[in-house]
């Protein structure tokens, strides 16, 4: 069955849109991206092309829209690239609230996906390098949440759930899938110890993005033009960002088998990807030293809890995928001093 996105009700639409003074409008489109129960649309109007969205169920508590509003706003106002917040009529609100639904406008910007190049690679790890530079220091009355995918509680307890969420028929014969699961268990908490040690705990905190991945920009000519996602902003060492942000720049597929799906990744993205965020944000040696430990947690992370939860990742049979997983975290672990050290050339 297909999936239905969320769509506005006209007269809704109308009364929502006559808060905002955007001259004469011309055009209004549907706009189905991003979460099926946030309706958006795209509007032409006298003044501009504009996104509206109504923010979707669990994602709608006013102070948290609050702080990333602040957080994009700070952003903004120092040239970040990011579509810029559209604020109400007679209040120059950047929400709109309205009925118990947080409405929010912004400007549309054009632009495409992640085209794997070495330029674009390079130039998504400098701009997460700026957004760290810029957000340093930033102070908020909102406390964002403190966690993220390094030593989770919730990790560990997803791991332990894997085995019985999978489906009786998908499970591999004997004592496979328990060992892969306890090979998984054991390189997690190896991963999570070993940063430590490197010194992690003792190291400053500050805003960070919470999902740097390609699916959150946009590209023109192989640079980033928007960032265009906020609401996984947390507090954390920065490493943890910028080590998820260079696994998934520099991991490796394939289709819908991830037995066919290389071990490695790919170095030479990997090394652009740091590059570009040393080159506006210096990397110590001890953070490039935990970035291989970091990005096995975060691919652990990102397989175990969506297996734990419906037994697959998506489309894909959990067994095979995390069979990958150890694949590439072996690989990982037994080449992390080379990918530590792609700074030092």
């Amino acid at each position: 069955m297909a999936k239905v996105h969320a769509t506005f009700e006209a007269e809704l639409l109308a009364t929502c849109l006559s808060y905002y003074d955007l001259g004469i409008i011309k055009a209004i489109r549907h706009f189905p991206a991003g979460s099926r129960r946030a309706p958006k649309v795209i509007i032409q109007a006298e003044k501009g092309t504009f996104l509206f969205k109504r923010r979707a169920p669990g994602h709608d508590l006013q102070t948290k829209v609050a702080f990333t509003h602040q957080l994009q706003l700070h952003l903004a106002a120092q040239n970040f690239p990011l579509p810029h917040l559209v604020g109400t009529r007679n209040t120059n609100n950047s929400m709109l609230v309205l009925d118990e639904h947080i409405y929010e406008m912004f400007e549309f910007i054009k632009g495409k996906g992640y085209d794997s190049s070495l330029d674009a690679t390079f130039n998504s790890g400098r701009i997460l390098g700026l957004y760290h530079k810029l957000l340093n220091g930033f102070k908020s009355n909102y406390s964002p949440p403190p966690g993220s995918y390094h030593d989770a509680p919730a990790i560990h307890q997803a791991i332990g759930k894997t085995v019985s969420s999978l489906p009786i028929d998908s499970r591999p014969p004997g004592e496979e899938l328990p060992t892969t699961v306890k090979q998984i268990e054991e390189m997690y908490a190896f991963c999570s110890r070993k940063v430590k040690e490197i010194g992690l705990p003792n190291w400053p905190h500050q805003i960070v993005h919470g999902d740097w991945h390609p699916g959150n920009m946009l590209f023109r000519d192989r640079h980033v033009v928007a960032v265009i996602d906020y609401d996984a902003a947390r507090v954390q060492q920065r490493v943890i960002d910028f080590a998820n942000g260079a696994l998934q720049f520099s991991i490796l597929g394939g289709g819908d088998d991830p037995m066919t799906w290389p071990d490695y990744v790919d170095i030479t993205r990997f090394k652009r990807f740091m590059l570009g965020y040393d080159s506006v944000n210096v990397i110590t040696k001890h953070e490039m030293q935990c970035v291989p430990h970091l990005m096995c947690e975060a691919m652990i992370a990102e397989g175990v809890l969506p297996i734990a939860a419906t037994g697959s990742f998506g489309r894909i049979k959990g067994y095979p995928f995390l069979k990958m997983i150890t694949r590439k975290i072996n690989w990982i672990q037994e080449n992390a001093t080379a990918l530590s050290s792609v700074l030092d050339d």
